[in-house]
């Protein structure tokens, strides 16, 4: 306490109090109030020197932040030469034997199929660092969802199926890669090459044959990207790497078309769906090929259940739009919950004065009044969260031949997209609507669109289906 109040004194002195020592005075010895200042300079010493240890921990912390990043570049033992291998084992080529050197800063823009997400280490930790110094973390979404989930191998074998069945209705054979074998000496693909935004590949199947002659040069022109090669090859000549003309050229036609198996396309300019057309030519004959520029699809898997046979209340949600027909309705839901009574059904109603529909598995939606059967439908569809949607009018009757299992296998089992049944009416009279869709090219004012009865063929093994 004493320090304390001596302190106060030596800050705010009394006027009566006697003037302290000048220069020329001899001191006083040390009192309360000079160890109070020496105190406080200690205080201030050691404060700075904190102050210097944070500053030099938040440089060496942006020394390490400031270029924090994604590191695209391979993280596994050096995999560039095995994915070149691979992806030239199924390449029309005779000259396996001819040695190259890998580039690799265009090598490593090739896509790896792999996923590998690594995390920046935390080297230093202050309070707000990491809104002031952002770090790249990574988190395995599947792994914390399989981990919680009680059957985790069978997750991941369904998973597998459903990606599997999502590939085999995707697929277009005109995405398929074909290279057309030389006829004049040129040698490319005619259709399958393909390339996300912004992205390199290599471009198969190029080659020059032709007779031995002193020097043999070809050329490739694109305009939405930019050619480079993945690896050199001893005696053959690159100009315009990064460019979107380059030329290559080399006494020895073997040499040459090593080479051109490593020749890179980038794209560089970003369109989500676009096709390059790309020139390639030799003294004499040229030949043109397209790359198709696009972002692939993204699967849509559902989780279907794990049962062998189909699961119906996992695949299927029943829509429908009502009226002014709650008797009809009810008729409806009792019908469809005596055979799925699991199902889901989703109902858009916009009756003046709704009345309630309530049950399990019944979702209900008011809508405005007399809004219409395409907004209905609109909205009852955008709730369905399952595979497949069944739509029906709301005084359909589900009986005992109403199998929604066959117009589920259809559909898993092909790569249609729409299935219908027939509809019988009370009177015993069956309606079945067959007729076939076509687009005829039309005028200035737009195509023509045609309905035309009838059906275009039956589907193999279904001979019952259209």
């Amino acid at each position: 306490m004493t320090s304390i109040f001596s302190a106060t004194k030596q800050l705010h002195p009394d006027p009566q109090e006697p003037a302290p020592p000048g220069p020329s005075t001899e001191a006083a010895p040390p009192g309360p109030a000079t160890m109070i200042y020496t105190f406080k300079k200690c205080v201030g010493l050691i404060s700075i020197t904190v102050s210097g240890l944070l500053l030099l921990a938040v440089f060496n912390a942006w020394g390490t932040w400031s270029s924090s990043g994604v590191d695209i570049q391979p993280r596994l033992e050096s995999p560039i030469k095995k994915l070149l291998e691979e992806k030239l084992q199924d390449s029309i080529s005779d000259y396996q034997h001819i040695a190259y050197h890998i580039k690799e800063d265009v090598a490593c823009r090739l896509a790896l199929n792999t996923c590998v997400c690594l995390a920046d280490k935390e080297t230093f930790r202050l309070p707000f660092s990491n809104l002031i110094f952002p770090r790249v973390w990574a988190h395995r979404v599947d792994r914390a969802f399989l981990d919680s989930h009680p059957d985790p191998e069978g997750v991941k074998h369904h998973r597998a199926q459903e990606y599997s069945s999502f590939q085999r209705r995707s697929l277009n054979p005109a995405d398929l890669l074909i290279v057309t074998e030389a006829n004049s000496p040129l040698q490319y693909p005619s259709q399958g090459v393909r390339t996300r935004p912004l992205k390199t590949i290599l471009i198969p199947g190029l080659a020059l044959k032709e007779e031995q002659r002193s020097n043999h040069m070809v050329y490739l022109s694109a305009t939405l990207g930019t050619f480079d090669v993945a690896a050199t090859v001893n005696q053959v000549s690159v100009t315009g790497e990064g460019e979107k003309h380059i030329e290559l050229s080399s006494p020895l036609i073997s040499a040459l078309n090593r080479q051109l198996q490593f020749v890179t396309y980038t794209n560089t300019i970003f369109h989500p769906k676009t096709a390059d057309t790309v020139e390639f030519a030799t003294k004499g004959h040229q030949g043109f090929f397209t790359i198709k520029v696009e972002h692939g699809t993204i699967p849509k898997l559902y989780n279907s259940g794990s049962q062998k046979e189909y699961n119906i209340s996992a695949l299927v949600t029943i829509a429908t739009k009502t009226f002014l027909r709650y008797d009809k309705l009810r008729d409806l839901i009792e019908s469809i919950q005596q055979y799925y009574p699991t199902i889901t059904i989703v109902i858009a109603d916009d009756n003046e004065h709704p009345q309630p529909v309530t049950g399990p598995h019944i979702e209900h939606y008011i809508m405005p009044f007399k809004k219409g059967w395409f907004a209905g439908r609109n909205l009852a569809v955008s709730q369905v969260t399952t595979k497949y949607v069944l739509w029906v009018d709301d005084d359909f009757i589900f009986t005992a031949n109403t199998k929604l299992e066959k117009m589920v296998d259809i559909l898993e089992k092909t790569t249609l997209d729409l299935v219908g049944g027939a509809v019988r009416e009370v009177t015993g009279y069956t309606a079945t609507y067959r007729h076939t869709l076509s687009v005829e090219e039309g005028g200035e004012e737009g195509d023509c669109l045609h309905i035309r009865n009838g059906y275009h063929h039956t589907i193999e093994d279904s001979p019952t289906v259209w």
